[in-house]
This record gives structure tokens, C-alpha cells and sequence, in this order.
């Protein structure tokens, strides 16, 4: 179903960039202009289906430095705390949770990351370590009621 549903939004993204390419004006990378088609393709399906999909983490391998499977009770442990950021993930504003995922989980530079969004460089930076900061309270936040 996903693998369906990435083929979708996919062809989604290049149908609009196929309509809109009277609009590219080479300001930026071919790649970086598709991203921001692709990045309100998904943020357009996201508001029809009125909710965001659970990340589920059922089937995460947990694999320590040497490749090895971890054992069971670190797996649980890593598991509960990809859970916690992602429950606190949906809590932050929005900026945030783009940049945050867009660095940490695509491995974008700052400056792809600005140009997706339609902002600086610096603004991408300083998002980043404002969500870093807002995530870390609200994981010790969490830590410390329990």
C-alpha cells in the first residue's frame, strides 16, 4: 500500500511539474524545484486524508555498531524513545517538524533544505536548532513525569 502510494504521489509530482514547467525559471537546481512540487504533492494529500498516517516501527531492526542485532531490551528501549520523538514530532509547529525531518531523516544540507522551503539558509539553521532545543525539552519534559 505504500509502495502504491509513493507511485502515486510520484506521478502526482511529475504531472505538475509537467504542467507547471512554463514556471521554471532556472533560479534554482531542476531537483530542488521537483522537491517543492513533490513536498506540496504529499502536504496536499496529507489534508484530503484529514490525518497523518501512524509511523509504525513494529518492524525496525535495531542494529548496534557492528552490524549485530541488538538485544531485546535495547530494541524495546530505542523503540519507545522513536515512539516519544515522534508523538513530540507532531506537537511541534510545523517549521519545525519540516526542518527537523528534512535534516535528520533525509539527510538534507541547510541550504536544500532552505530552497525546499522557500527560505534561507540561516532561517533552515536556526529552525533546526530551535527544534533540536524544543524536542529536547519536551523529551526531558516527558522523561521527568514519569
Amino acid at each position: 500500500m505504500i509502495h502504491d502510494l509513493s507511485e502515486d504521489l510520484t506521478q502526482e509530482t511529475f504531472y505538475q511539474a509537467y504542467r507547471s514547467i512554463h514556471r521554471f525559471h532556472g533560479d534554482c537546481k531542476l531537483s530542488v524545484w521537483l522537491c517543492q512540487i513533490a513536498k506540496h504533492v504529499y502536504f496536499d494529500h496529507l489534508k484530503k486524508e484529514k490525518h497523518i498516517q501512524e509511523v509504525s516501527i513494529d518492524n525496525l531492526e535495531i542494529f548496534d555498531l557492528r552490524g549485530q542485532e541488538a538485544d531485546l531490551e535495547e530494541a524495546y528501549l530505542v523503540k519507545e524513545e522513536i515512539q516519544e520523538l515522534l508523538f513530540v514530532l507532531k506537537q511541534a509547529k510545523e517549521s519545525y517538524g519540516q526542518v527537523f525531518w528534512l535534516r535528520a531523516y533525509e539527510e538534507m544540507s541547510f541550504k536544500e533544505i532552505g530552497q525546499i522551503l522557500g527560505k534561507s539558509e540561516n532561517w533552515a539553521r536556526i529552525n533546526y536548532y530551535r527544534a533540536k532545543e524544543w524536542i529536547r525539552k519536551r523529551m526531558m519534559s516527558s522523561e521527568n513525569n514519569m
